[in-house]
């Protein structure tokens, strides 16, 4: 007999089997085993909104498998992540494998270490049902409205689409700022500055600020021209200098929202990619030395709590590396946020000791930098703040003959006293240091170099990148920080919002805007950000047993069902047709130009003039790319099951086909087309060649 614990991932099982030992088996669920089926809405709207489980399609030997093990066993442990939906797996598993809810089998991990795994165990809990409650209630919300409005949206303005709850804010946020943008009307302002020197000739620059009348605004070259004749032969004297100091703190260690949004920005990862690499390094990488072990805390926390434990190796590797000037006169406290759930520790290395290029050797490229940027945070979360040496001045320019007509210039700098926590992580790539104003005291002349006034514009507020739309919903209370890669993927994905390739912004398609206007119009609620955030606290108090589920669901409910009919009624004949859909390909037998629909497998071209012309053929979308079998041109196509594959525009004559896209480059021994594999690598399909480049070199295969 022996003591079965169940955990999702078949690579966090390998980790703390290593820690259980002989007497333990630990095996994998591999995420849930049943969810509700997609094939219909699987919720009884009539019976108290009850949800219809059925297993997930392929988990059946599994479970069976699971079944086996659980009769064989003495104790089972459920160990699934230490959040709702781990909490929901557990309690899945539970009920499929028949086991007893009010026993004390639930345990968790916010470290997947000896240590950590060791206090999961020895603190064994009952599955807690509120939790389980919270994200029923969140599944089967987002199924009702998907199940209910997409199809309607799919109606009226392209087959195959869908709206979700939280997904439709986001596109939202997205549009409205490109609504924004459009309307934008920039302001013309300019800005006079002077460049000055000191009797030591050392210079610095002062920008125009007020006159005898106060502040000034120039929006002009009228009036810019008036200031800088105005000043032709004024005087330039300090009035004041006023100097000081002041400390630059430290940013609180990462929680999750905070850590997709700076390895965006740091690391340029978007957000589903940046979860993956931390749930790796969550779950248990091999570290020379250390054998398996998890190397950060759970990546799914809203709190910046860390234990006492982590504190104190901090504190000593930091005194160690740096110097005891580097660490705080008293240990530093960073407070949640006031919605925070507070479940779990902030993010952080399980063991602070371990620096960065002590692990490399065991890390993949992307794992190495997230737990560098993971680590650099922390550890400077617990560092001296940084000390600067600040200086502000005021200057007259006034023309001897009429002192009473003058203006100010101001000008302010600062130099860095003790770098404290910037030596191992500063906040900012973008903050350049100003460098401290050169040595000069109240009532010294100064004299011009040079006075130049510039035009500027005032500009749009720029688009969203991931990094700030996870902070706006965030900040707007929609979603929850482990659904924000979801999110962003999901729209992506579906076409309603692009990455732009070079500034990595978040434009809204045609689609994604003839959406969310429709959904504006007719269902304000579903986009609107409060209603959202209302409905996410609503589940955060089921989560905290305030609330009962039931009720919650049916308030949402009954109003989106009204507000659900009677928009079918006032669109009834209301077809929405986007231009992106029309193209430029005239219909072979009318003459109309052809629209782009999307069909059971996929889009295709059909005339507009239906029923009256019902041509319609397939939409071919060429590559550029030529055939290495026979020479002619790789299109793209569509799998019966919707997959996209690559194959040659001669078939049937020429069978050639990928799953692998080319690559945008031909081969340089024979010419044809490179096609990239998942890998990265760029290969040339031909059979006579076999030529592959990989990180900018290239080679022939024996």
């Amino acid at each position: 007999m022996s003591k079965l614990v169940i955990v999702e991932s078949p690579a966090k099982a390998n980790t703390i089997k290593k820690y259980l030992g002989k007497d333990y088996d630990v095996v994998a669920s591999k995420g849930h085993i049943r969810d509700l089926p997609a094939a219909k809405l699987s919720v009884d709207v009539n019976n108290n909104y009850a949800p219809k489980y059925a297993l997930i399609k392929g988990k059946e030997r599994l479970v069976k498998e699971l079944e086996e093990k659980v009769r064989k066993s003495d104790a089972v442990y459920l160990a699934a992540d230490p959040d709702r939906e781990g909490e929901a797996i557990s309690w899945h598993l539970a009920t499929v494998l028949g086991l007893d809810l009010n026993q004390k089998n639930r345990v968790t991990f916010n470290e997947i270490t000896r240590t950590g795994v060791a206090n999961g165990m020895a603190h064994p809990t009952k599955v807690n049902l509120d939790l389980v409650n919270a994200q029923q209630a969140r599944r089967i919300l987002d199924r009702l409205v998907g199940y209910r409005l997409s199809p309607f949206v799919s109606q009226k303005i392209r087959r195959g689409l869908s709206a979700g709850r939280v997904q439709s804010v986001a596109v939202r946020l997205i549009v409205d700022r490109e609504e924004e943008i459009n309307a934008f009307v920039p302001e013309e302002y300019w800005v006079i500055e002077a460049k000055l020197a000191t009797a030591q000739r050392r210079t610095f620059t002062a920008a125009l600020h007020a006159d005898e009348k106060g502040k000034v605004k120039i929006t002009d070259a009228a009036t810019a021209k008036a200031y800088t004749d105005r000043l032709d032969a004024a005087v330039y004297t300090v009035k004041s200098v006023k100097k000081g100091t002041r400390k630059k703190n430290p940013a609180p260690p990462f929680i999750t929202s905070t850590l997709q949004q700076e390895a965006s920005r740091k690391l340029g990862f978007p957000a589903e990619r940046t979860m993956r690499v931390a749930q790796e390094l969550y779950e248990g990488v091999t570290v020379a030395g250390h054998g398996t072990m998890g190397l950060i805390t759970y990546m799914r926390t809203d709190s910046l709590r860390i234990s006492e434990e982590a504190r104190a190796a901090a504190a000593g590797y930091i005194a160690k590396a740096y110097g005891k000037d580097y660490l705080p006169e008293k240990p530093v406290y960073y407070k949640s946020r006031s919605n925070a759930q507070d479940g779990h520790e902030a993010i952080r290395p399980t063991d602070p000791t371990l620096a960065p290029d002590a692990v490399k050797g065991g890390l993949s490229a992307d794992q190495f930098k997230l737990y560098q940027l993971i680590w650099m945070r922390f550890m400077a979360s617990q560092m001296a703040s940084c000390v600067q040496n600040t200086v502000k001045t005021e200057i007259i320019a006034a023309k001897p003959e009429t002192p009473q007509q003058y203006c100010v210039f101001t000008a302010a700098g600062y130099s860095v006293r003790f770098d404290g926590f910037t030596k191992l992580y500063d906040l900012s790539d973008d903050e350049q240091e100003k460098g401290l104003l050169p040595e000069f005291k109240a009532g010294d002349v100064l004299r011009l170099r040079e006075l130049k006034a510039d035009q500027h514009f005032t500009q749009p507020p720029p688009r969203y990148t991931e990094a700030a739309l996870i902070k706006e919903l965030e900040e707007n209370g929609v979603g929850r920080p482990s659904t924000y890669a979801t999110i962003l993927t999901t729209i992506i994905k579906r076409g309603y919002v692009v990455r732009k390739p070079k500034t990595k912004q978040l434009a809204p398609t045609e689609l994604g805007m003839a959406i969310t206007g429709l959904l504006k119009e007719k269902f304000p609620k579903i986009v609107n950000t409060k209603f959202t955030a209302q409905m996410e606290s609503n589940l955060d108090a089921v989560g905290g047993g305030e609330m009962d589920y039931i009720k919650m669901l049916d308030d949402f409910y009954t109003d989106f069902e009204k507000t659900l009919d009677k928009a079918k009624a006032e669109m009834k004949n209301v077809k929405i047709q986007l231009e992106e859909d029309t193209t430029d390909i005239p219909c072979d037998k009318c003459g109309r130009m052809m629209v782009i629909k999307t069909g059971r497998y996929g889009r295709f071209l059909a005339c507009p003039g239906y029923p009256e012309c019902k041509n319609a053929k397939p939409l071919v979308l060429q590559t550029g790319a030529q055939c290495p079998s026979c020479g002619g041109t790789i299109i793209e196509r569509r799998s019966k099951k919707g997959h996209t594959f690559y194959g040659c525009g001669n078939w049937p004559k020429c069978s050639f086909m990928s799953w692998d896209p080319p690559a945008g480059e031909a081969c340089p021994q024979c010419g044809k087309a490179l096609f990239r594999k998942k890998t990265g690598k760029l290969v040339c399909m031909n059979p006579d060649c076999s030529y592959e480049k990989s990180a900018g070199k290239g080679k022939r295969n024996a």
